[in-house]
């Protein structure tokens, strides 16, 4: 092995252990910041486990992590998914937003779980897919909620 190659592995290897003691912070305020979501929009027993197993660890400020999640970089990878995730939709933030807003939130996650594009690819790698019953579950629960907030012309 020449130096050179030697010197970037061994650097890698340094920059990978320094990452494990410099964490991104954690999503985890609790349960509570769901509970102003779930008052409101009143999901059935079988929702809420359909939105607790595939939904609130991206989409709202409780994130339950894998064992995995302690290991750099994929601790890094997780976070960024999370932020970015919230960015789109945060229940957690439910009572904060305007109806028409709870209205086009509601529209997107009925076109994400249709089109396949939630829950992402990389999550269902791990935690499974959403089983084609749970997928119209959703959904029929999602455009029913829908017409609450819908504002009519």
């Amino acid at each position: 092995m020449n130096k050179f190659f030697k010197s970037i592995v061994l650097l890698l290897i340094a920059v990978l252990l320094i990452m494990q003691f410099i964490r991104p912070e954690k999503n985890e305020l609790g349960y509570e910041s769901i509970v102003s979501f779930e008052k409101e929009t009143q999901p059935s027993d079988k929702v809420k486990s359909i939105l607790r197993n595939n939904c609130y660890d991206c989409h709202s400020n409780q994130t339950r992590y894998p064992w995995y999640a302690e290991i750099a970089p994929v601790s890094y990878w997780l976070a960024d998914h999370v932020e970015e995730g919230k960015e789109h939709f945060n229940v957690s933030q439910w009572e904060n937003y305007s109806t028409k807003k709870k209205d086009h939130k509601l529209e997107e996650l009925i076109e994400e779980v249709e089109e396949g594009e939630m829950p992402l690819a990389s999550y269902t790698w791990v935690h499974g897919n959403l089983k084609g019953e749970e997928k119209e579950i959703l959904i029929e629960w999602t455009k029913n909620l829908r017409a609450k907030y819908t504002i009519k012309p």
